[in-house]
């Protein structure tokens, strides 16, 4: 089988009657292939140089012609230019062409009119997608690694038909971050895009007008000044500013006006750059209910479109009492986390159910066990358990000498989800959130409660109880956190 391949400038006379001519000897011969490739006039040369600098040519002219090797494989077989093409015809399939010249240049201006319009009409196609913009700050903590395939399959963001990530770290190195970004695109998954309309010309074929069409790719960010730009969903993990690895002289006053002078920044920013209707989702361990404290006052968007994720502690809470009870953690349920996360926290059980639970009593899949009403040693659960969750990140770190990166990931997509409409509306999740429409809650600061996800927007649970001494933890939380802010505010 002869296949060859024809490249020329598009409005080139000599590139439209050997296009003709080798459409004829495709009619004519049933083993003859020809694939055409349309460069515009001002992109030819630069083609044409790269494409024989590639494959160890010399031609300087429009059009160039080589043979595929099909069934030997290496580079093409150089044929050369208009008059080569002509003469191999002529001696191999004993075929020509005597276009005339005024022939030629109609065709070839035909060609160039029918280049542009296909490519306007590809651009108009790719300007119909309307990528999801997802920003992931501190994109090289280990945490973003676990976080991007699934985040970037379509269980999670299920309503969206393109996605286009921004990665941004402040300190990180800009050849990690390309590292990270390649590894992303090598994940081909099909939700990835971004547009780009200058690659959609360069990679265009008459032949073929609508398939290279979308070009992917993951964009790197190393400073603030195009941060957030159009944002729908930001995940914030600068957990790593908080961590205490820093030397003695550096006090937590310090670390706390560093991160406030950052958070203040970043609500700004999502204040002017945004979506109005943007999810935030700020995730970590250290200083995460005062972190979302300082975007929300930073930013005037409704404080409904920011959450602090607590599911993390949530899960290691259920995890806990899986152990306890003798059953795998997905069996247990409905666990709520109160306060402050990471300092002033309390796991609470009112609500927690059992499912599957080997004791006298058993039902069908359904039936479920409240947790209180099965675990009857109270000192366990006020302490030990209580202690036993407080200490889990500490062990995982002392163990595999990183943090919980899986748990955090993992925490992140499940409040996701829920927010894009993937729960039901009787789970309960765990989050930071301003409650300033609930009496039994201190509504100036970002506090862990109890909420219920339905039709994209969070409520407070409305079946639990707030008692005496539930709601004089939340007072201590939310005490603290006013000083830390108080404190970040005068440098203290």
């Amino acid at each position: 089988m002869a296949k060859f391949v024809l490249a020329g400038q598009t409005d080139c006379p000599y590139y439209a009657k050997a296009e003709l001519l080798a459409d004829r000897l495709q009619r004519s011969l049933p083993n003859f292939q020809i694939h055409k490739i349309s460069i515009l006039p001002d992109e030819w040369t630069d083609w044409l140089q790269d494409t024989c600098k590639r494959n160890d040519w010399k031609h300087e002219e429009s059009p160039l012609v080589w043979r595929e090797l099909v069934h030997q494989g290496g580079k093409g077989m150089f044929l050369g230019g208009f008059n080569d093409f002509l003469e191999h015809c002529q001696n191999y399939y004993n075929i020509t062409s005597d276009m005339a010249e005024e022939l030629m240049e109609s065709i070839a201006q035909e060609n160039l009119e029918t280049k542009i319009s296909l490519i306007k009409e590809a651009q108009y196609h790719a300007s119909l997608i309307q990528p999801l913009h997802i920003w992931i700050s501190s994109a090289l903590n280990p945490t973003c690694n676990m976080l991007i395939p699934s985040l970037l399959s379509a269980e999670g963001l299920s309503q969206a038909s393109a996605i286009s990530l921004h990665l941004l770290d402040l300190k990180g190195n800009e050849e990690e971050l390309q590292s990270l970004k390649m590894e992303t695109e090598d994940l081909a998954m099909p939700l990835l895009h971004q547009a780009d309309h200058l690659n959609i010309i360069n990679s265009f074929f008459v032949t073929s007008p609508i398939k290279a069409a979308i070009w992917l790719q993951v964009t790197i960010h190393t400073d603030l000044e195009e941060a957030f730009h159009k944002a729908e969903i930001i995940l914030l993990l600068d957990d790593c500013l908080s961590e205490d690895n820093d030397t003695e002289d550096v006090q937590q006053g310090q670390k706390i006006k560093a991160v406030a002078d950052l958070y203040t920044e970043y609500g700004r920013l999502i204040d002017t750059r945004a979506k109005k209707d943007v999810k935030v989702i700020v995730s970590g361990r250290k200083l995460l209910n005062l972190r979302c404290s300082f975007l929300l006052k930073a930013c005037s968007i409704d404080s409904r479109r920011f959450v602090a994720v607590a599911t993390q502690l949530e899960n290691e809470a259920r995890a806990a009492i899986a152990k306890k009870l003798k059953v795998r953690t997905s069996e247990v349920t409905d666990i709520i986390v109160w306060g402050d996360v990471g300092d002033i926290f309390y796991v609470d059980l009112q609500r927690a159910k059992v499912f599957n639970y080997d004791g006298p009593i058993k039902g069908p899949p359904f039936f479920f066990h409240p947790v209180l009403e099965i675990i009857y040693d109270r000192e366990w659960l006020d302490n030990d358990f209580q202690d036993i969750v407080r200490g889990q990140q500490a062990a995982v770190v002392s163990k595999t000498c990183h943090g919980a990166d899986m748990s955090t990931a993992n925490g992140i997509l499940t409040v996701l989800k829920a927010w894009n409409r993937t729960s039901t509306p009787s789970q309960v999740f765990s989050v930071g959130v301003l409650c300033t429409d609930h009496s039994d809650i201190p509504g100036d600061v970002v506090l862990s409660v109890p909420v219920t996800f339905k039709d994209g927007h969070w409520s407070v649970a409305s079946d639990v109880s707030v008692g005496d001494d539930l709601k004089q933890r939340l007072d201590l939380s939310a005490s603290k956190l006013r000083e830390k802010m108080s404190d970040a505010t005068t440098g203290e």
